[in-house]
């Protein structure tokens, strides 16, 4: 199944979002053949104001988990996050069923 992370930062978080940056994105090349497709919301500036994720697993409660353990969450980033089952329609890999 897959599965949608929408995750928007705090306002005024820009610096501590640059400082987790790198551990972010460790965690996410750490979860493998989990993550579908990341990357950031932008303001006006080209700054990072959120983040999007794609996720491949068996289940809610993996990808809430997954959610949960990121850098940017634990470091407080983020203001909200929200986790939806997702279907891919248009311009799905082949390799996903």
């Amino acid at each position: 199944m897959q599965f949608v992370i929408v995750a928007n930062d705090r306002p005024g978080v820009v610096e501590l979002r640059q400082q987790h940056r790198p551990a972010h994105l460790e965690y996410l090349i750490s979860l493998g053949p989990a993550v579908l497709a990341a990357g950031p919301f932008l303001n006006e500036a080209g700054e990072g104001i959120g983040s999007m994720l794609i996720m491949q697993a068996d289940n809610l409660a993996q990808v809430e988990a997954m959610a949960a353990n990121d850098p940017f969450a634990l470091a407080g980033v983020f203001a909200d996050v929200v986790v939806r089952p997702w279907r891919w329609s248009i311009g799905k890999p082949d390799t996903l069923v």
